[in-house]
């Protein structure tokens, strides 16, 4: 399972990943999640410029089994939303660490990425 898990990424315990692009932070769910979840049929997304903390839920991903909240790894304003998920939310299932991410998002403070799990610590997580 650890050789499935991106290593340039961090993740919640919620099942989100993060990727740091420097001014803005990629969110999106994990290929773990997206399994457990089954296939996406919906996904919303707030709006860019809304203000979301650490841990708030700000969407949600409906699938064929359940609806399930989406929580916002570090608190910040959302940039982008991934419109293209709004047609195709299959994405999320065929390329969850790719082009089925869910939003960009300015922190308002860095130093809580830091506090987010690496690959390793993911892996751990998952087996526990």
């Amino acid at each position: 399972m650890a050789d499935d898990i991106p290593r340039t990424l961090r993740y919640t315990e919620q099942h989100e990943w993060v990727r740091d692009d420097g001014e803005v932070v990629v969110v999106g769910i994990t290929a773990f999640a997206q399994d457990q979840l089954g296939d996406v049929v919906y996904v919303d997304l707030p709006t860019p410029g809304a203000a979301v903390d650490h841990g708030q839920a700000f969407g949600e991903v409906e699938s064929t089994k359940s609806v399930s909240d989406l929580y916002a790894p570090v608190a910040g304003e959302i940039v982008e939303r991934n419109e293209e998920l709004d047609e195709r939310p299959e994405l999320v299932n065929e390329e969850p660490y790719g082009a089925g991410w869910l939003v960009t998002m300015t922190p308002t403070d860095r130093a809580g990425l830091d506090d987010l799990m690496d690959a390793d610590g993911y892996a751990r997580f998952l087996e526990g």
